[in-house]
């Protein structure tokens, strides 16, 4: 354990709320936690679960009407076809993640991690015993890591690889193209396992349409884990419902781990996550095109800026400008002490980039409200324009 960090996002949320309790002022754009509420239907689809008595025990993988409605998503939005046997549904994808790592990984092993990274995969992989090898793509290659990296980081004991698209905490989004890329690397080293994490697969706005891995590489299919839940595009993270499709046995491996951890996911959310996957998809389309204009506005204040260079996303609700101007020009050692000055002068929250494995670079979230982000940017701008 003293290896392992505590979460650096929820460390800048818990300051951000004890200075707000304290008093401050403080505009908190550290959280990846969407601002909006959870879409009537679902709500109230869980609301007659506890009156019709769904608060008992469910199977540990999950109730098998969730598991047809995750099938169902994955066939007509992917066009992914995996048995109900091969789905499992967690406490998050988060769980999911965790599951992997420890039911496919062990001590000696590795697994291969793009940076910048979602802070928890380096940490998952450690607890498992087995050692993260990081793979750096900075804004100069739009925070993609290219074939010939890959082929560099593998090694024989490597045993998974990593793949979250659209990203945390960039927003970039791969390509198709640059997906098969990858694969065919992949492809030739057959012990090694791709988990493709797309929580924000529908949180997107790049002209080329979302595509999973697996549907990217058909051909890698039975060795690619899908991971997804409901938490980022439907606004339900405090439900805690994620879900994974993939190989038979390590989905069964991941669900005898689950079961002796925290067994089945909440019998309510599950209800709710069915009523989420089946029912009216307008709400999830409404909050994407709240977020796109929201980070249209942001990516071009930050960029007006002096010290900071920020790529556009395609997704995601997540800024993530290059500051190696900015700490130049004022004098400042690293992005953590940029963001220390950002909550200490502006009383703004964010989170360093070194938190993401990306040193220079400061991570906003943008699940806010325009006025709110208007607000952050005028407090940002008076400390490093000053």
């Amino acid at each position: 354990m003293a290896a392992i960090r505590p979460s650096p996002t929820g460390a800048v949320l818990a300051l951000a709320t004890e200075l707000k309790a304290s008093g401050r002022d403080i505009i908190s754009l550290g959280a990846g936690e969407p601002d909006f509420d959870t879409p009537e239907h679902i709500k109230e689809a869980a609301q007659r679960a506890i009156r019709d008595g769904a608060t008992k025990y469910t199977p540990v993988d999950g109730t098998a009407s969730l598991k047809a409605a995750i099938r169902q998503k994955f066939l007509q939005e992917n066009g992914l076809d995996y048995p109900v046997s091969d789905i499992l549904v967690s406490s998050g994808a988060k769980q999911c993640l965790f599951n992997l790592c420890l039911g496919l990984l062990g001590p000696g092993d590795e697994a291969i991690i793009p940076a910048p990274y979602w802070v928890s995969y380096p940490d998952m992989v450690r607890l498992a015993g087995a050692s993260p090898i990081i793979v750096g793509a900075g804004i100069e290659q739009d925070f993609k890591i290219i074939p010939d990296q890959v082929e560099a980081a593998i090694s024989d004991n490597t045993r998974l690889i990593i793949l979250n698209s659209p990203s945390n905490p960039t927003g970039t989004s791969y390509s198709k193209t640059e997906l098969q890329a990858l694969g065919a690397v992949l492809a030739r080293h057959p012990k090694i396992l791709i988990a493709a994490d797309d929580i924000y697969e529908h949180i997107h706005w790049a002209s080329e349409p979302f595509i999973s891995f697996a549907a990217a590489c058909p051909e890698l299919h039975d060795r690619t884990m899908t991971i997804n839940g409901v938490s980022k595009a439907y606004a339900m993270t405090g439900w805690r419902i994620g879900y994974a499709a993939g190989p038979t046995a390590i989905i069964s491996a991941m669900k005898t781990i689950q079961s002796q951890s925290t067994s089945n996911p909440c019998s309510i959310s599950q209800v709710a996550a069915e009523a989420a996957l089946l029912g009216d998809q307008t709400p999830v389309r409404d909050m994407t095109k709240q977020y796109e204009k929201r980070h249209d506005y942001l990516v071009s204040a930050l960029n007006a800026i002096d010290g900071l260079d920020c790529r556009p996303g395609e997704g995601t609700f997540y800024a993530f400008p290059h500051v190696a101007g900015a700490l130049h020009a004022r004098g400042i050692d690293n992005d953590t002490d940029l963001v220390e000055l950002l909550i200490n002068k502006a009383d703004v929250a964010c989170v360093p980039g070194s938190a993401f494995g990306a040193s220079s670079y400061i991570r906003l979230s943008f699940a806010c409200s325009m006025a709110t982000l208007e607000e952050a940017v005028q407090r940002i701008k008076r400390v490093l324009m000053a």
